[in-house]
């Protein structure tokens, strides 16, 4: 009788799903896309559906009850059911550019840090730390009150005050990824250093790089919407959220769907973005392996 074989067959590695998918089990993450992706259909659509232009005048200031103006009229008279439909757009095409060039920049800055080192890493961290010396919202109402509310400028601010954050992330992630083999053998074989912080370095740094991108886009919708009820965001006649509230706050009492409404819309897309990005976090540092599949 032949002894039984001891070998085994050697079994296949186990693949963990992607960031997007691990995500996705989580139920927050569903919430948090059903929220913003409403918000974003707003936006987007709103302006095709609106009854009125923004700028028509269909009542007396503040007036309620007129046929055809489902929520009355604004500070102006205005149709505020029209100016919230038209008001979605600035402030989604405002925070993410902000967040998209503020998170490019950061990204570019910290893996070059990371991987660079040296006199580089240090030259590049002192400015990260002079631009973190300033609160982001203070340095927005500085730059905005000397040269005035710029859209491009608007933009600009806001992603120079992500940029030292993102950075600083992506440096720390880059120094663990380029102790790793694969890094080592591309810079053995010769390969431009350009080529091994693209192709080697920032595949392998989505994860945080993915987090920070939508934290970085909630601060910009909070900063865009704060800016626009200082009066140093979008300018009238615009139609933008912010906006809005600020020209509507003295009627609350009398007509408070000016202010209800884009405050609603805004603090549903921040959640929205906080759970989404909540999510993604989840799933980078593996909390969803105790998720059911």
């Amino acid at each position: 009788m032949s002894a039984p074989s001891t070998s085994t067959t050697p079994k296949a590695p186990v693949r963990r799903p992607g960031l997007f998918r691990s995500a996705w089990r989580f139920g927050r993450t569903k919430i948090g896309v059903a929220l913003t992706g409403l918000i974003v259909l707003i936006a987007v659509v709103g302006p095709f559906v609106a009854p009125y232009t923004p700028t028509e005048f269909v009542a007396k200031p503040f007036e309620s009850g007129v046929d055809g103006v489902l929520f009355g009229g604004d500070n102006r008279g205005r149709d505020v059911l029209t100016r919230f439909l038209w008001g979605g757009w600035t402030l989604l095409l405002l925070a993410g550019s902000a967040a998209g060039i503020g998170v490019a920049a950061g990204t570019v800055i910290g893996i070059i840090a990371g991987y660079r080192r040296g006199w580089v890493d240090d030259v590049l961290m002192r400015t990260n730390d002079v631009l973190l010396a300033f609160p982001q919202l203070i340095a927005a109402l500085l730059v905005m009150s000397i040269i005035g509310p710029k859209v491009w400028l608007i933009v600009t601010v806001i992603a120079v005050s992500h940029m030292p954050r993102v950075a600083r992330v992506i440096r720390e992630a880059t120094r663990k990824v380029i102790e790793q083999d694969y890094v080592k053998a591309a810079e053995a074989i010769g390969l431009p250093r350009w080529r091994i912080m693209t192709v080697e370095i920032l595949p392998n740094v989505t994860s945080p790089l993915l987090v920070e991108l939508g934290l970085r886009l909630t601060y910009s919708i909070g900063v865009v919407a704060v800016l626009g009820f200082l009066g140093m965001g979008m300018q009238p006649p615009t139609a933008d959220w912010g906006l809005m509230i600020n020209e509507n706050r003295q009627g609350m009492a009398v007509q408070p769907w000016a202010v209800a409404l884009p405050v609603t819309a805004i603090a549903i897309l921040t959640v929205g973005a906080n759970l989404i990005t909540d999510g993604l976090s989840r799933a980078a540092i593996g909390i969803d392996r105790g998720v059911e599949k």
